[in-house]
């Protein structure tokens, strides 16, 4: 089993016909076969994409509402440059397109808050913005993450970072555990999946034995996750878990790489997470390099 996504995910691309969304949709096409059914282009309808590196070729369509009526798209993906991609996502919305991923980094808050109000009146599910994506080993990568590090497994990895992300990955690939899915939620203040989100779903899925969350300063993000953990292991749902808070030494009031990695009116600090999470029971790795022993370590008990 796996979460979010598998092998019958059907992906539109959004922002396909730009190099970025060119690049990556080749990554995705080339990692095991990956769904890509089209891509959407307001003034390129009824083009046809094509990839030199594959020789695969796709159907450019006006709007996601055709894209998703022609191919029966479940999932799309945003690559629109910043100033576009709030109302990318809305269109999604807008077309009922259960999971919608935006990897654009640098939207507008003020974007985001109508994209967010959007999305509390419908049925899809977003990851991001500025996330690394989602990828279930050897079925489907949706993203910028690198397949290669991946091996399927039972590991469910949840992070705020992209780059961690795959440290955490390529770590429990190389400890022989692998991982069920790998999910980037974003680093930005407003987006639209959190860690209990994606926590709820790995514990409840059969094939996710343990589980690594990575977290940052700013906002109370992974003390609500730190206490969902606690309270739901009261209930006897119980996983092995490893965690990692990136920012410890950042000077408050000042960003650090992610709009929401912000400490600020005395909340979002470091050693406060740590504390959370190590009140629920999970292991918190002293640094980023030892993740994978650290989650061997949780595992073992």
């Amino acid at each position: 089993m796996s979460i979010l996504v598998n092998k019958d995910t059907k992906v539109l691309v959004q922002g396909l016909t730009g190099k970025t969304g060119t690049f990556h949709t080749e990554q995705a096409l080339a990692y095991y076969g990956t769904k890509m059914v089209g891509g959407v282009h307001p003034k390129k309808g009824g083009e046809t994409w094509g990839s030199v590196e594959s020789g695969a070729q796709l159907p450019i369509f006006a709007s996601v509402a055709e894209g998703k009526e022609r191919t029966g798209a479940n999932a799309s993906v945003v690559y629109v440059p910043p100033a576009g991609a709030g109302a990318a996502i809305i269109e999604a919305i807008e077309a009922e397109i259960p999971l919608i991923v935006c990897i654009t980094e640098g939207i507008p808050v003020m974007d985001m808050v109508k994209v967010k109000s959007r999305l509390e009146k419908s049925n899809s599910r977003l990851l991001g913005p500025n996330c690394p994506g989602v990828l279930t080993p050897e079925e489907c990568k949706i993203g910028i993450m690198p397949g290669n590090i991946f091996k399927k497994g039972s590991v469910g990895v949840v992070s705020r970072s992209g780059t961690l992300t795959y440290e955490a990955v390529f770590q429990t690939t190389n400890e022989g555990l692998g991982q069920t899915t790998a999910v980037g939620i974003g680093g930005d203040p407003v987006k639209g999946t959190e860690f209990i989100d994606i926590l709820e779903m790995f514990l409840a899925d059969e094939a996710t034995e343990s589980i690594v969350m990575i977290g940052e300063i700013g906002g109370s993000a992974e003390e609500d996750a730190a206490q969902f953990i606690l309270d739901e292991a009261k209930k006897g749902r119980k996983k092995p878990m490893a965690g990692f808070i990136a920012g410890r030494t950042a000077p408050p009031g000042r960003t650090m790489g992610h709009a929401g990695a912000v400490i600020s009116g005395g909340k979002g600090g470091a050693e406060d997470k740590i504390e959370a999470m190590e009140r629920a029971g999970i292991k918190v790795s002293p640094s980023p390099a030892r993740l994978g022993k650290t989650l061997v370590e949780a595992i073992k008990g």
